[in-house]
C-alpha cells in the first residue's frame, strides 16, 4: 500500500479531541461505540456544521463525560487516511482543568490516570507517537496511514 500524498490530501470528516491534564493526571475515556470503540482515547468527536474545532472539543467533552474543559488550547493536529478510503482530520486540544461532575455515558467511560501511566497498549497505535509532543506542549502535525486498526505508516512533524 502506497503512502498517501499528504500534500494533496483532503479529509472526508473533521473532528476534535480534548485531553484535560491537571496535577500530573490526564482524563481519558474507554470508548464504547463508533470509530475506535473499545479503545482508550480522549473525549472527542466529529464537528457539527458551522462549529469550530474548539467548540467541538468543548461540546464533545461535555456530552461524553459531563464536564466542561477549561483553559482550552490547541496542541496539534492529526491526519488519518484509511485504506478503505475514509479520511479524518482531527484537531487536538488540551485543557488545564474541568468544571462539573464526571459521568459515564453510553459513549464513554471516563477515568483519571497518572500521565506516566497512560495505557498506550489499549489505545490507537499512533497515540504513542504524538501524545508525548502534546504533553511537552510542542505543537505538532501527525500523519498516519491505517488499514483498519493496523498502522501502516506514520510520522509527527513540528507544527
Amino acid at each position: 500500500m502506497t503512502e498517501p500524498d499528504w500534500s494533496r490530501w483532503l479529509p472526508k470528516e473533521r473532528a476534535s479531541l480534548c485531553f484535560v491534564i491537571r496535577d500530573g493526571r490526564i482524563l481519558l475515556i474507554q470508548k464504547k461505540r463508533g470509530l475506535g470503540a473499545g479503545k482508550v482515547n480522549g473525549p472527542g468527536g466529529r464537528l457539527e456544521p458551522g462549529e469550530t474545532p474548539a467548540q467541538c472539543a468543548r461540546r464533545e467533552t461535555m456530552e461524553e463525560v459531563g464536564v466542561e474543559p477549561l483553559g482550552l488550547a490547541q496542541a496539534g493536529e492529526l491526519h488519518f487516511q484509511f485504506v478503505d478510503g475514509y479520511s479524518l482530520h482531527c484537531a487536538v486540544f488540551t485543557a488545564s482543568d474541568a468544571r462539573g461532575t464526571l459521568i459515564e455515558t453510553d459513549e464513554a467511560a471516563p477515568f483519571w490516570i497518572d500521565v506516566a501511566a497512560i495505557p498506550f497498549d489499549d489505545m490507537w497505535t499512533d497515540d504513542r507517537h504524538w501524545i508525548p509532543w502534546m504533553l511537552e506542549r510542542r505543537p505538532f502535525k501527525g500523519f498516519f496511514h491505517f488499514d483498519g486498526d493496523r498502522m501502516l505508516s506514520g510520522r509527527v512533524d513540528a507544527a
